[in-house]
């Protein structure tokens, strides 16, 4: 019972048949429900005297300092420009999501699930219902981190219409809080069309994977007289109206320089440590995936390794019938309590 004491016996009577009245009359007194609700209801001279415990008046206090964390949006990334390094990795499944949710601002479903766990040798074969059901996955996984799903290959290209129309079809499927798309200049009119009918977008410049077959594999971008171009780019994109943009596999040197004119914030993958961010591939970061290992990629784990040792000491104990043993059996009969 709320209520400790309460000094009339017609209160008391009022307690039992009028909890409800009694109860709006704690969340006023508390502070938290309108002041008149109390008053309506205990007119007169003689009011009750009640006895409230003090955590029960705390309760305010208490929600605000334990309030859950909300995921921040484009407008809180773009507000990060210049500050504390945001923190971004790829998610494809409800558990990685889980695991990197209070340690990322942002995650990505990249098309790079294509070759990470469908074993494609690019992302150009990721289709607009694997990109929706990868990332419904993610989502289930995060509530403190912002989603932003790839545009896969062909689903935007054609023109602002199409892109708008795939776009809104993934953040209606999958909630999330943004679209990335690959392409520099040529793609400022899509990303200004996106932006202006309510979808954020995410850029990115640089080494493009989608663009691999014209750009001659997996080089890095923006050397000598291209940086050039890649800084048009760059502004491009921003006056467009992105709220960000993925720098990936460029010198260090250009990314910087692109970091320090335009107003948005740049994230870099391969584009070293100056950018005002950095994204990596979760599988690749925690040696899952192995089929080989880009030079900007630390592995700050080897999880690949000690899952074939302990897939290998499974396959032992069951060939020598030492697993399940008794401790992972039913026997016939309940237990007893």
């Amino acid at each position: 019972m709320v209520l400790q004491t309460v000094s009339q016996k017609k209160s008391r009577r009022v307690l039992r048949q009028r909890p409800r009245v009694i109860w709006h009359g704690l969340i006023t007194f508390c502070g938290i429900g309108p002041r008149h609700l109390f008053l309506t209801h205990w007119r007169g001279d003689k009011r009750p005297d009640i006895h409230v415990p003090d955590e029960f008046c705390q309760a305010p206090k208490t929600m605000s300092a334990t309030a859950k964390k909300t995921a921040p949006l484009p407008d809180d990334i773009v507000a990060m420009k210049g500050k504390a390094p945001i923190v971004s990795l790829t998610a494809y499944t409800t558990p990685m999501a889980r695991l990197m949710d209070e340690a990322c601002d942002f995650v990505l479903v990249g098309d790079s699930v294509g070759m990470v766990l469908h074993g494609m040798h690019s992302t150009l074969g990721v289709t607009m219902d694997m990109m929706v059901m990868h990332g419904k996955a993610v989502a289930r996984g995060l509530s403190q981190a912002m989603l932003v799903i790839d545009m896969p290959f062909g689903s935007y290209e054609e023109g602002p219409d199409q892109a708008f129309r795939n776009a809104a079809t993934i953040m209606r499927e999958t909630g999330a809080a943004a679209i990335k798309l690959e392409g520099g200049t040529h793609m400022a009119e899509t990303i200004a069309f996106l932006v202006t009918r309510g979808v954020p977008v995410m850029a990115h410049i640089g080494l493009t994977p989608q663009s691999i077959n014209t750009l001659g594999g997996y080089k890095v971008q923006g050397r000598d007289d291209a940086g050039e171009a890649l800084l048009k780019d760059a502004h491009a994109v921003a006056d467009a109206g992105a709220f960000s943009i993925v720098l990936e596999k460029v010198p260090a040197t250009l990314a910087d320089k692109i970091t320090a004119e335009i107003a948005i914030p740049t994230i870099g993958i391969g584009a070293g440590a100056g950018c005002d961010g950095q994204i990596l591939v979760v599988d690749d970061m925690l040696g899952l995936f192995t089929a080989f290992k880009p030079k900007f990629v630390k592995r700050f784990a080897t999880l690949g390794d000690d899952a074939k040792v302990a897939i290998e000491a499974y396959a032992e104990e069951v060939r020598a019938r030492s697993f399940p043993a008794s401790e992972h059996t039913f026997s016939d009969k309940a237990p007893s309590r």
